[in-house]
Order: structure tokens, then C-alpha cells, then sequence
């Protein structure tokens, strides 16, 4: 990303981090990175989209961290659940912004669909990596059974986090849904 696309993303994490979603008004992201809103609108069409290259970027440096030192765990089960733990807590560990990019996911604006897809085909990846943990090359095409159970955890993992941005539930939960998912999907491989 060119430097000042980099820092109007970077404002927009931080005002998000402040005060969450309403807080990222785009003329107040634009001011904050000290460009012009024409500019700002040139590479980003709206709230939501510039939010997803927020979340493009975390998910990036989460994508480093896990292939510099992938979860840990002698079974399918215990790696996921590692993933999962360690995913939300990056992603937890600023609540406004989290709360901000999980709205920006769930927004339905169909000309962020590529985005969003994205964010989910390398989620999707994740997962996948996690896994099958160092026994595969992860050059290796999924077979249908892994994309099927990294798709359902997924869903999963996803769905709780809308509930815990909304404040059904805690953090917690996220994650005991998740495990228990995990926990039934992966039963008989466990065997």
C-alpha cells in the first residue's frame, strides 16, 4: 500500500480504537492523516471499505505471526483450538476497533463482497494450516473435508464474534463455541 493510502488506514484504526465504529467519519479520518477527503475518496469509497484495509492489514501481520510460530498442539483439536485462542485475542485485544471491523464484515455492501471473501478464503487458509499442523506441505491443495471443516469453524468463530461485538456474550464464549464445534467436527478423526 502506497504511504499515504498506509496512513489513512492507519488513522481510521486509530480513531476506531478510540471510539469504534461512529468514530471513523471520513472527514475526520482524512484530517487526522493529513490529506485531503478527495484523496481519501480516490482509494476508498467508504467507511466500511476503508475499514477492511484496516482489517487486511491486521489480518496480514496476524498471518506472519502464526507462520513464524504456528499453534501448538499434538492433535487437529488442540492446534484448533490454539488458533482460535490466539486469533481472537489479536483481534479482542483492541474491543472498539474489533467491534468496527466486524461491523464493517457483516455490512452487506455488495461492492466490498471481493474483500470480504477475502478475508475469509485466507481465514480459510488459517485454519487449514492449523489443522493439519507441520505434517503437510501447506503448498498442498485442501481436500474437501478440510475446506468443509474450515468453512463450518469458521462460521462459527465468526457468528459468536457478532454476538460478543453486540454484547450478547463475553469473550469467552467465543471461544467455547468454537472448541465445541471443533470438538464434534473433529470426533471421529480424533479416534
Amino acid at each position: 500500500m502506497e504511504e499515504r493510502a498506509q496512513r489513512i488506514v492507519q488513522s481510521a484504526i486509530e480513531l476506531a480504537e478510540q471510539g469504534g465504529f461512529e468514530a471513523v467519519r471520513l472527514r475526520d479520518v482524512a484530517s487526522h492523516a493529513g490529506v485531503a477527503l478527495g484523496t481519501l475518496y480516490r482509494r476508498f469509497r467508504s467507511k466500511e471499505d476503508l475499514l477492511l484495509a484496516a482489517l487486511e492489514q491486521e489480518v496480514a501481520e496476524h498471518e506472519t505471526r502464526m507462520r513464524l510460530r504456528p499453534p501448538a498442539g499434538d492433535t487437529a483439536l488442540e492446534r484448533i483450538e490454539t488458533f482460535f485462542q490466539l486469533t481472537t485475542r489479536a483481534l479482542c485485544h483492541r474491543p472498539n476497533l474489533a467491534r468496527a471491523l466486524v461491523r464493517s464484515i457483516a455490512s452487506g455492501t455488495p461492492e466490498l463482497t471481493v474483500k470480504v471473501s477475502g478475508f475469509h478464503a485466507r481465514m480459510a487458509v488459517l485454519i487449514t494450516e492449523s489443522l493439519r499442523g507441520n505434517g503437510v506441505d501447506p503448498g498442498t491443495e485442501p481436500s474437501r473435508n478440510e475446506r468443509d471443516l474450515a468453512s463450518v469453524l469458521q462460521h462459527v468463530w465468526f457468528a459468536s464474534l457478532v454476538g460478543w461485538a453486540g454484547g450478547v456474550h463475553g469473550q469467552s464464549t467465543i471461544l467455547d463455541d468454537t472448541r465445541t464445534a471443533a470438538a464434534l467436527l473433529l470426533r471421529d478423526e480424533e479416534r
